[in-house]
């Protein structure tokens, strides 16, 4: 792709592939109720957030009044970050983020405040241009909106992938990435934060880690709950599972455990994020509907392709009363 396309119709595509899969009548619009908890996963706020366009990771300001997630095409060529606002009558359009769009931006999470936005992106980083690789950016809040993002200390960004940023209460960063002093093929690792700046990251222990991938750690603000996801493990049930640790009292996680088969498919399930607030837990998963199609015109395969179980990605939700936090 060169630099003109990327420069001047890159940001207008992704804006056009949100608009067209949020403007819908408002009469076929799902308004979206955070409140609801389901006793068993099911899409969220399907044909308004949900799509027949790939969705994945979204996070939820902890005053319950915004939202963000990553929206792209079937292929996650083209992402970006998706705002959605509570006007104090009902929910807003969804917009592009202000500084997103250009570049891959996946992954938010806000800081237990709601001031900080922590993101993924490959975003040119450190002055050079040449640089594709993910790093973990964050935005602060301002009267206006976000300022423009800055990244984290090379000590956290380096030449390789760093991805899924998640912030405790105390500052201490979760993220995953592959480094030589990891334990598998991909590793969720931590920095502490004193004094301004982020310590030298660890990778987590074999109760977390292994020999496979572990990655896309959600971690909540007391940082005494740990969701993961995880692929190639032998108690997995498909393309990647969700798994569950607790802080101990002697401070180490507990082994992990499979969040089991109420929660978990056949087919990649990651991305967690748990409203505490409101008592929910969100994951993303590519399952499909099971329902057989008979295809006879062309028009039936189409009708496939925008269905919205149709294999990308979506948002799912689940009470947290009726899983394995309970």
């Amino acid at each position: 792709m060169n630099d003109i396309f990327k420069s001047f119709f890159y940001p207008i595509f992704v804006s056009t592939v949100v608009l067209l899969s949020c403007n819908q009548t408002n009469e076929n619009r799902i308004d979206i109720d955070l409140l609801y908890s389901p006793e068993t996963p099911e899409l969220f706020s399907e044909h308004r957030i949900s799509t027949h366009l790939y969705e994945r990771d979204m996070a939820i300001a902890p005053n319950g009044r915004e939202l963000i997630y990553t929206l792209s095409t079937y292929d996650q060529q083209i992402r970006g970050l998706v705002c959605v606002k509570y006007n104090g009558i009902g929910w807003g359009e969804s917009m592009l983020l202000p500084f997103s769009g250009r570049y891959q931006d996946i992954e938010p999470f806000y800081s237990p405040d709601g001031n900080s936005l922590f993101f993924a992106s490959n975003r040119p980083i450190y002055g050079d241009s040449l640089r594709k690789d993910y790093n973990i950016w964050h935005s602060e809040r301002t009267g206006e909106g976000w300022s423009e993002p800055t990244p984290l200390d090379s000590l956290i960004n380096t030449r390789n992938d760093e991805f899924y940023p998640a912030v405790s209460s105390n500052g201490t960063l979760y993220f995953t990435a592959t480094r030589e002093d990891g334990i598998g093929r991909e590793d969720i690792f931590k920095s502490s934060f004193h004094s301004g700046n982020y310590n030298a990251p660890v990778a987590l222990d074999s109760t977390i880690n292994s020999a496979v991938y572990e990655f896309n750690a959600y971690v909540d603000p007391s940082e005494t709950l740990l969701i993961f996801s995880s692929y190639g493990r032998e108690d997995g049930l498909g393309g990647g599972d969700l798994y569950i640790s607790r802080k101990m009292d002697d401070g180490r996680w507990s082994e992990a455990q499979n969040m089991g088969p109420e929660i978990n498919s056949e087919y990649l399930d990651y991305c967690p994020f748990v409203d505490l607030k409101r008592g929910n837990l969100y994951f993303t998963s590519e399952r499909v509907s099971k329902d057989k199609v008979d295809i006879i015109t062309p028009a039936d395969i189409e009708k496939a392709a925008l269905n919205t179980l149709n294999g990308m990605g979506n948002i799912y939700r689940i009470g947290l009363k009726y899983t394995p936090l309970n």
